[in-house]
């Protein structure tokens, strides 16, 4: 009797450890739904959830909604699997900084193992059956949208962006997921500041996938949204290993872009008139097009800091490109927020400024010239070592871009899981919002 009681204590334990170590080692396409499914008290409680991937189930929308902006030829109704997912067009300019909606979409999409990746890597992972996501996708791509249709806003075509929008509202308030969790649940990219504009003020009890909180303070958190890095657009920095890095940037600080910009991006004038003549500094006007690319590579990876303005909002993209090209950032930005910053300390390979202390005459340089080499060093071997954090690429790899998002993305979930549930108990109006 004893070795049958053993023997069934033996298999309970290897069925639960098999059960747990599946849980953690698949890939991007959830196999084990259908199993589970079959167990819902234990597929949805956290029995072995600690440390495991995010599950995630995305709408299945229409292709105008998202890559028919990319490639038209296929027709409107056609699934998009990772068989018929266009890349992504690398002379797209400006259209690409924004394209994280892009990313993390093919980051579902995806059912392989590429090189560097594996199953376990990824931090999300589909699940096709929407009652076990932890979850919910929205894969409109806003940002593009915007750029595709009308970007000066007074143009006829604006409306079909508008279009778009209002009909994802309608979507989503029909759906039962919508509804149970009041859209808190759902994770929205809308990382240009201009995307989802019309109608985000109805969506915005969900997670937002953010560049900065400049045009959306009045609807965006910290607590509830996560801060997104811009695809950058010079070409990363791969083999760095001069033997003497510091020496052989002989630039001490270098911007190149627009100096003339709306709203936080004024500083960038008041800073071209006291660097734009100083010795050791390039700060010169610069446009987005291929060469100005190539011009922004070659200056960025000869000089020991990068200078990184507030744009027409508190973020550009010119962090994100000193980054991967072993610049050491300098951020002159009051209001700035910064992708990860619960994993990744900026001081630690950035320089900060407020606006006051840039213009005020010969502070900045003065306090770029007195930072001994052995610690600007550090900072240049710690850009080294969290670059890889800022790259989006497909196949997904461990701990790119895209997976440190899906990351930030999993510890809002206690808070929305708190807000979700005291929602559903609550018979009066939530004291705390009066």
């Amino acid at each position: 009797m004893k070795d049958v009681i053993n023997k069934s204590l033996a298999c309970l334990v290897v069925f639960f450890l098999f059960l747990c170590v599946s849980l953690i080692f698949t890939g991007t396409v959830d196999y084990k739904s259908r199993f589970l499914s079959f167990l819902p008290q234990l597929s949805n409680s956290t029995f072995c959830r600690t440390g495991s991937q995010l599950r995630v189930y995305m709408y299945d929308l229409p292709r105008r909604f998202n890559v028919g902006m990319i490639d038209g030829s296929l027709p409107d109704e056609t699934p998009v699997r990772a068989d018929n997912f266009p890349p992504w067009k690398e002379n797209n300019g400006l259209r690409k900084q924004h394209s994280v909606e892009y990313w993390m979409m093919a980051s579902l999409l995806y059912n392989g193992n590429g090189e560097g990746d594996s199953g376990s890597s990824r931090v999300a992972v589909r699940v096709m059956d929407p009652e076990l996501a932890d979850v919910f996708f929205v894969p409109f791509f806003a940002s593009l949208s915007f750029n595709v249709h009308g970007r000066n806003m007074t143009d006829p075509d604006t409306e079909i962006d508008i279009k778009l929008q209002s009909d994802i509202v309608n979507i989503l308030r029909g759906s039962k997921y919508w509804q149970r969790s009041a859209g808190r649940d759902h994770v929205i990219p809308i990382h240009h500041p201009n995307a989802f504009r019309v109608h985000r003020d109805k969506v915005n009890a969900s997670i937002f996938i953010v560049a900065d909180f400049g045009r959306i303070m009045d609807i965006s958190r910290l607590a509830k949204d996560v801060v997104a890095p811009y695809v950058h657009m010079v070409e990363s920095l791969l083999n760095d290993n001069h033997e003497d890095p510091y020496e052989s940037r002989k630039t001490l600080l270098f911007f190149r872009g627009r100096t003339v910009r709306k709203e936080e991006g004024l500083v960038r004038a008041k800073l071209k008139r006291i660097l734009g003549k100083k010795e050791d500094v390039i700060y010169e006007e610069g446009s987005a097009s291929e060469e100005g690319f190539r011009t922004s590579t070659q200056g960025m990876r000869s000089s020991k800091f990068c200078l990184n303005p507030a744009g027409d909002t508190p973020s550009s993209c010119r962090l994100f490109d000193a980054i991967v090209s072993h610049c050491v950032p300098v951020i002159v930005s009051d209001k700035i927020e910064l992708p990860y910053e619960s994993e990744i300390d900026y001081k630690e390979f950035s320089i900060f400024f407020s606006v006051k202390e840039a213009l005020k005459p010969g502070y900045m340089l003065d306090q770029l010239k007195g930072i001994p080499k052995e610690k600007w060093m550090k900072m240049w071997l710690r850009l080294q070592n969290i670059s890889h954090h800022f790259e989006y690429q497909y196949p997904p790899k461990k701990e790119d871009a895209v997976n440190m998002i899906w990351r930030q993305v999993r510890e809002k979930l206690p808070a929305v899981n708190l807000a979700v549930h005291r929602s559903r108990r609550l018979k009066v109006p939530d004291w705390w919002r009066r």
